[in-house]
């Protein structure tokens, strides 16, 4: 399976799995749930999501390193501040947000299936090449910031 790593961009990913979410959504009983809370919640809950993922890109930018998921040895710098003391992956952590809200939109319970899938299927082709290729890229310095940052939340 390793033909798929850094293949895919995390947003095509993403973009397939709430199509997946809808679909499934359609396909099961809705949640009651009455909709002023149900779009409270999504609205709160892609909040975070979209800030975590400006935050980051705003901090590659600033860095003036590569925000190309497909590319990670193109990396110039090791970003360590901002968000990313907070997880080593705010842009994904960000998309899984996102995704999370997407399905409290729906109202379906089997819509939650597809942030698992994106978490999973991101940390098998996305993440673990990229923790390869900043190991090789810094070394030790990434080696210390991987000890101190968890890879999610």
């Amino acid at each position: 399976m390793k033909t798929l790593e850094v293949k895919v961009p995390p947003p095509a990913v993403a973009a397939a799995v709430a199509v997946a979410m809808w679909a499934a959504s359609r396909l099961a009983p809705l949640l009651r749930v009455p909709g002023a809370v149900r779009l409270g919640a999504a609205a709160a809950i892609v909040s975070v999501g979209i800030g975590f993922s400006a935050a980051a890109v705003l901090a590659f930018r600033r860095a003036r390193t590569t925000v190309n998921p497909t590319r990670p040895e193109l990396a110039s710098s090791l970003v360590s501040s901002g968000v990313y003391r907070i997880t080593r992956n705010p842009m994904y952590a960000g998309v899984s947000f996102i995704l999370v809200a997407w399905a409290v939109f729906l109202a379906s319970a089997w819509a939650l299936l597809g942030p698992v899938a994106f978490v999973l299927y991101v940390g098998r082709f996305q993440i673990a090449p990229e923790e390869r290729a900043l190991g090789k890229l810094f070394g030790s310095d990434y080696a210390a910031y991987r000890a101190k940052v968890r890879r999610w939340l």
